[in-house]
């Protein structure tokens, strides 16, 4: 089995339940969070859908610079909209998936840096990279969302619920 074919059943499941969490953002909501120092439940939303969509990135570069020295430091995408982010989480997902199913296993097992301003913050192998920074990441945020909509009044079925 590839390393492609053994995350792809993972992938699917977990952004089917993601999706179902990022379905159930109510429009007004996206300002609302528990705390000063804390992000709002859009960002929350907008970040969770844009995280899949680094797949592609993550496999077919080599690196990523967050704040280049000569350009613009990258931002999360700040939708306004819940269909839309549902909408762009779902095109992120298809990319993502069929940038997942062609990659070899060679491919996985080439180093990916992040960089900030040049430097080099962290490199390892791009399957290593898709399992933290994209499957892990989206479960952390997820996460933080779940709890943010409760916080805010909003019914959610348990993500893990058969």
């Amino acid at each position: 089995m590839t390393i492609a074919a053994g995350i792809l059943p993972e992938f699917d499941d977990e952004m089917a339940r993601t999706r179902k969490v990022l379905a159930a953002v109510p429009q007004t909501s996206l300002d609302w969070k528990p705390g000063e120092s804390l992000r709002t439940i859009g960002w929350n939303a907008n970040h969770l859908s844009e995280i899949v969509g680094w797949s592609k990135g993550i496999l077919e570069e080599d690196e990523f610079d967050i704040a280049p020295v000569d350009g613009p430091r990258y931002e999360t995408p700040s939708l306004a909209d819940p269909a839309a982010i549902v909408a762009a989480f779902d095109a992120n997902v298809i990319q993502a998936r069929a940038a997942i199913a062609a990659a070899t296993d060679a491919q996985m097992a080439e180093p990916w840096s992040m960089k900030m301003g040049g430097q080099t913050l962290f490199t390892m192998p791009k399957g290593a990279c898709l399992r933290t920074w994209v499957l892990n990441h989206s479960v952390h945020h997820r996460g933080i969302l779940s709890v943010y909509l409760r916080m805010n009044g909003v019914e959610l079925t348990p993500v893990y619920d058969a």
